[in-house]
């Protein structure tokens, strides 16, 4: 199922010719105890990043103004490569997150959201009557 997902957000970064959205770059990978989601988002600062946790699904929103509409001026590009305007991305764990533990970073134009994993309930003995 996670890599029908991703095929799927591939395709829809591929046909959004939207001139008022991008999607950066990112990598989600996880280690024994923590997610870890790296988003490459140069010319953004914290004010234009939003992040949102609910259960165990982090949503990514952040908001690339577009040059020529703050320059004051026509400008006339002859390629543009990097997008502008507004993305949205939410990934869902399948691990518990511990909500209060987790940290970003923004730092080179790299968004790096660590999400510690909770730790398992422990054991619990039932007994019988």
């Amino acid at each position: 199922m996670r890599d029908l997902r991703v095929w799927h957000e591939r395709l829809e970064r591929l046909t959004d010719h939207r001139p008022d959205s991008w999607t950066p770059p990112i990598d989600v990978y996880e280690t024994q105890d923590r997610y870890v989601v790296a988003a490459e988002v140069p010319g953004l600062g914290r004010e234009h990043i939003d992040l949102a946790l609910e259960d165990s699904r982090l949503t990514i929103r952040g908001r690339r103004v577009d040059r020529g509409a703050t320059a004051g001026e026509t400008l006339h590009f002859h390629q543009i490569e990097r997008g502008h305007g507004t993305f949205s991305r939410t990934f869902e764990f399948a691990s518990k997150i511990e909500v209060e533990a987790v940290s970003a970073d923004l730092t080179n134009g790299v968004l790096t959201i660590t999400l510690p994993k909770a730790a398992p309930p422990p054991a619990r003995k039932i007994e019988v009557r």
